[in-house]
């Protein structure tokens, strides 16, 4: 059977507590509330114990002794309750927790500690050795008020007394001592957790910062240097055609429109991340690009492309189809796909320096994102080799 978590009914219980305290609060309001009322509960749990000493002491006689020790009480009671409330929800801010404090106007953090300092000696005196306990809730607070260093030095210094006493006097046991160092401990490790988080948040969000300009400058790269190509090459035979045969002239003139308004469109898409890429588009592309620059093409049939990489076989042969019209200098160029991979193949001057260029680098990163590998060479019978390979369906490449 599974039991519930004790704290759930004890939050929920606060809640409602804060909701009937203030009906209709602003929000900041009533996580304020909520707050102040769980620091009064934690706070009131763990003072329980002077309650006794106190009744004792009027039981004694010492009536006014027993008076000014439960008015110290009350007092150390609301400002702790005020230093606790953060602990519900910790808020770990540049290495010190803002008091929940039950007044309009935040008190300097110090004099909160400092204050219960002094309350914590009035009931030393007051109920004798039971007091010193209270110590422990100064160096408490001073954990959840202050920041690191100043803290540190409230803690370090509370178990230094704590542990005289324990060592010359016996009066308090010396485990005492341990309970602020541990709270203190438990507080730098919450903060450096938080820090670490926001850390690694932070770094996230550049790094998909990074990835995302990446992917539109390589998207830019692929849909312009395509289209440009193609416009170039359709601009050159456009002017040779211009006296020899105006309407063909005309009609390649047409065409560079329409590339350039499908590049502008590209780009936009690109730009809102709507960019779609397709395998059968592409050949399409591809086709009119190699007959525009006198290259004759050997391409498959469109009814016998495959679906599962269609789109990253798209961008291959956008690319490929690119680099074959703009450097390879070919006569002839065939593509060949298959389910896991495709290939394009000129019988051009091969590769150069110059070839390779962010273009096929966009290209091979693109590949190995989508899990695939990028050949580029060339055949020992001359030309480029151009190849994206896949896994199969068996995980096998």
């Amino acid at each position: 059977m599974r039991i519930p978590p004790v704290d759930r009914p004890i939050s929920g219980a606060l809640d409602r507590i804060a909701r009937r305290m203030d009906r209709d609060p602003a929000p900041h309001t009533a996580i304020q509330h909520r707050r102040l009322f769980f620091g009064a509960v934690l706070a009131l749990i763990w003072l329980l114990y002077l309650i006794a000493p106190i009744v004792s002491q009027w039981q004694d006689g010492h009536r006014m002794r027993a008076v000014a020790a439960a008015v110290c009480l009350a007092v150390f009671w609301l400002l702790t309750a005020s230093c606790f409330g953060p602990f519900r929800q910790p808020d770990w801010d540049e290495g010190h927790t803002q008091a929940v404090l039950p007044v309009s106007y935040e008190w300097p953090r110090w004099l909160v500690v400092g204050a219960l300092a002094a309350l914590a000696a009035a009931m030393t005196v007051l109920l004798g050795v039971t007091g010193l306990g209270t110590a422990i809730y100064v160096a408490a607070a001073a954990v959840f008020v202050l920041p690191t260093a100043k803290s540190g030095a409230v803690v370090a210094g509370t178990a230094a007394l704590l542990i005289g006493l324990s060592v010359h006097y016996g009066s308090t046991p010396l485990y005492f001592a341990f309970i602020p160092v541990v709270m203190w401990t438990g507080r730098e490790i919450g903060r450096r957790r938080g820090q670490l988080r926001e850390l690694t948040r932070r770094q996230q969000s550049e790094l998909a910062i990074v990835e995302e300009r990446n992917r539109v400058a390589r998207d830019v790269h692929d849909i312009l240097g395509h289209s440009l190509t193609v416009i170039t090459v359709k601009t050159e035979l456009a002017q040779r055609l211009l006296d020899t045969d105006p309407s063909r002239a005309r009609q390649e003139m047409a065409d560079v429109e329409r590339l350039a308004r499908e590049a502008l469109a590209g780009v936009r898409d690109t730009v809102g991340g709507l960019r779609e890429v397709s395998l059968a588009s592409e050949l399409v592309n591809a086709r009119t690009a190699l007959r525009a620059a006198g290259i004759e093409a050997e391409l498959p049939d469109p009814a016998e492309l495959p679906e599962r990489y269609a789109v990253i076989f798209g961008w291959v042969l956008r690319e490929a189809v690119t680099n074959v019209v703009r450097h390879s200098g070919a006569r002839h160029c065939r593509v060949r796909v298959s389910e896991w991979r495709i290939e394009v193949r000129d019988d051009g001057k091969g590769l150069s320096g110059s070839t390779f260029g962010s273009g096929l680098t966009g290209l091979r990163d693109r590949v190995r994102t989508e899990g695939g590998s990028l050949t580029v060479e060339t055949p020992s019978g001359g030309g480029t080799l151009i190849a994206a390979e896949f896994p199969t369906a068996d995980g096998r490449s």
